[in-house]
Parts: C-alpha cells; sequence; structure tokens
C-alpha cells in the first residue's frame, strides 16, 4: 500500500449515484443482513453495556434491529452518507413504533466527538473512496475505551467473475478491494488498541445470470477509475451471461447454478487512553481532558 496516500483508486462520483441510488431501496441487501447477523454474535466480546451506540450508514446495514435489540437503553445514533437517508421512510405509518424510538439520524459531519463506547459498521468500508481517513474519524467519535467493529468485502470477493472479465477482454469488473492486512495497519496508524482482524468466506449461487445481476446491482457497481467509459448494450449483457452461464457448467456442483464468492472481512479494536509521558510536566489537551471526564462518568453508570 502507498503509504503516501490513504485514498483508494475509486470514482467518488460513482460512489456517491450508488448512494443515492440505495436510498430509494426499501430493503438493504441481502447479504448485508446475513453479515450483520453473524458479526452481531460476536457482540459478547464486549466488556461494557454501551450507554451510546453509533450504526454507520444504518439503513443499508441491516443492523438496526439487531444493535436495538444488543442495547435496548442505548442512546442510538445512525449516520447516514447522503441527504435522503438521513429523512424518515415515507411508508412508515404515524403509530409505527420506529417512528418513536430514540434514534438520532445525523450526516457524516455532525457526528459529535469521544460519546459513543460502541460504533458499529456493516458492509460498508469497501464502498468508502479514504478507509484511513474514516477510521481515523470513527476513533475521534469513540470515548476512551470505546469499541468499533465493522464487516467489509476484502478482495477474494468475486475472483470468478474478475476472470471472467480478463477472459473476455473487457476491462476491470470492479474497483479493488482492501486486504485485511492493510486494513489493520490502518486501525493501528489511526491510533486503536488490539485490533483484530479475521475473515470468512461465503459462496452464493443463483438459478440464471440475470438473477445474478439484479443482486449484485443492490451490493454496488463498478466505480474503477478504470472501468469501461461508455454505456454497455443488450448484445454485451448476453455474452456476459452467456459467459457466466458457461462457467456454471464447469463448476463441481454440477446443478447447473451459477456461483460467486465473498469474502467476508471482520475487524474490531479499542480506542486507548492517550500514552502520557512520564516527565517533570505533563501537558494534555483539552480535548483528552474532556473525554478522560466523560469516561469517568460512563464507568461510573456502566458499573
Amino acid at each position: 500500500m502507498n503509504q503516501d496516500s490513504t485514498a483508494r483508486a475509486i470514482d467518488r462520483a460513482a460512489l456517491l449515484r450508488w448512494q443515492q441510488r440505495q436510498a430509494l431501496v426499501p430493503e438493504p441487501p441481502w447479504l448485508h443482513g446475513e453479515v450483520a447477523r453473524r458479526m452481531a454474535e460476536r457482540l459478547q466480546i464486549m466488556k461494557r453495556v454501551p450507554s451510546v451506540v453509533i450504526d454507520w450508514w444504518s439503513r443499508s446495514g441491516a443492523s438496526r434491529g439487531l444493535l436495538r435489540a444488543a442495547y435496548p437503553k442505548a442512546r442510538q445514533l445512525r449516520v447516514e452518507p447522503v441527504a435522503v437517508m438521513q429523512q424518515p421512510k415515507a411508508q412508515e405509518p404515524w403509530w409505527s413504533a420506529q417512528r418513536w424510538r430514540a434514534d438520532e439520524v445525523v450526516a457524516e459531519n455532525e457526528v459529535p466527538e469521544g460519546q459513543a463506547q460502541l460504533l458499529w459498521a456493516n458492509m460498508m468500508l469497501h464502498a468508502v473512496a479514504d478507509p484511513a481517513a474514516l477510521l481515523a474519524q470513527w476513533r475521534r467519535a469513540l470515548s476512551m475505551e470505546g469499541f468499533v467493529m465493522f464487516s467489509t468485502l476484502g478482495p477474494d470477493t468475486l475472483r470468478t467473475l474478475r476472470q471472467t472479465y480478463r477472459d473476455a477482454g473487457w476491462g476491470v469488473a470492479h474497483a479493488p478491494f482492501v486486504d485485511m492486512h492493510d486494513l489493520g495497519d490502518m486501525l493501528v496508524r489511526a491510533g486503536f488498541a488490539d485490533p483484530v482482524m479475521d475473515q470468512e468466506m461465503l459462496r452464493l449461487t443463483w438459478a440464471t445470470p440475470a438473477a445474478l445481476r439484479a443482486e449484485l446491482r443492490g451490493l454496488g457497481l463498478n466505480a474503477d477509475p478504470a472501468r469501461y467509459a461508455g454505456l454497455r448494450t443488450p448484445r454485451w449483457r448476453a455474452r456476459l451471461d452467456a459467459a457466466l452461464a458457461a462457467r456454471a457448467q464447469d463448476q463441481e456442483r454440477g446443478d447447473g447454478r451459477i456461483a460467486l464468492e465473498f469474502e467476508i472481512v471482520y475487524g474490531h479494536a479499542f480506542n486507548p487512553p492517550p500514552r502520557v509521558a512520564v516527565a517533570g510536566e505533563t501537558r494534555l489537551s483539552a480535548a483528552d481532558l474532556q473525554r478522560m471526564a466523560r469516561t469517568g462518568r460512563n464507568d461510573a453508570s456502566l458499573g
């Protein structure tokens, strides 16, 4: 990884278009919900019950119900990337319990610093242009000893699709994903302590190429700057479907279903107290002093 720049080679305008499109989708992708369920099983490693929980990109992360069930008394702060996602869903009736929850919805640049004991981000970091900068922002949002937990797609995701594109000379299929070891290094550089990274491979199958393409559209788009610049034609789409169907015949299952692989990367880490050098005179910033004061109050209330 280039140490001089943390930004990925990614088309930010394309990412914004995808985020705006996600705001119009009634339900998050099925895969996001499944990963959220698996990640929620890891919450038992937290020793303290958080009083403030930040759910980053809440609507597409499919985790709101899980976090509410795990921490019913916590203040839930939902962070959304685009303005339309920051509004209540119009289809929710006035009597819906979801309208009267104590959740607060804010933009990414409005997140208060030093308040949350848990920052949760499910299946969104791979859609960020500068993951390292976001990790640094996450640390600022956490109280001392606060906990960050996230999931994202790893570089072994969609190997078969990339090979299909290479064989046909169609260029890149999607923007590259960040390796989990690089994400661990970013956590350390952002100031987090005791980062833990692991991964698992999921294999999804579809009966038809059309069903596969529909699900991939919900999961994201090709935001690589080197992608094909023009519009794809119906003839090209037919060639893609034929290539995917041909690969299905070569797979070991032998049932004709088209399979693609998804590497799910999980990470968590703590926000440590600032290191105080032993010296005749010790200086702390006002922000560090405020965080220490808040942490003391939170510890007393959490027990």
